[in-house]
């Protein structure tokens, strides 16, 4: 995939220096947010985590290291943020949901479906002509 070419349907040069500048601006409220809540665990922690907890922790630092890099290449790092959009929609729907509808959410779900919301501003940010053009329309590499 060249970014560069402006020439070519859904290319760099069919994303408009805005829309880069709010991807931007997404990529930069996971920094900024992730920064805040997962750096202080990571350095302030004594022992060792439980392993579902270690798994999360690591996770998110890489994911806060992929958007970091994701200032500088916005569009190159693009299927970060739509794996964060997909797996945050389909927690709110598969989970969230069904017990806030039943009546029965406790307050654990209840806090983790509030941070979890602020997905809703990631659709607003991403270029979805050019997500069309490069991840739906493109044809695939071969396979052999």
């Amino acid at each position: 995939m060249n970014l560069t070419e402006p020439s070519k349907k859904g290319s760099i040069g069919e994303v408009s220096l805005l829309r880069l500048y709010l991807l931007r601006l997404g990529y930069l409220i996971v920094v900024v947010g992730l920064g805040l809540n997962v750096w202080p665990e990571i350095i302030n922690r004594s022992g060792s985590w439980e392993l579902m907890e270690g798994v999360v922790q690591c996770m998110l630092l890489a994911f806060w290291s992929l958007c970091v890099l994701g200032l500088r290449y916005p569009l190159q790092v693009l299927p970060v943020l739509l794996w964060e959009v997909a797996w945050k929609t389909v927690w709110l729907l598969l989970v969230a949901l069904p017990v806030w509808t039943s009546g029965q959410i406790d307050d654990a779900t209840m806090e983790m479906a509030i941070s979890i919301l602020w997905v809703v501003i990631f659709p607003f940010l991403i270029p979805w002509r050019f997500v069309f053009a490069n991840y739906v329309k493109k044809r695939g590499n071969l396979w052999a």
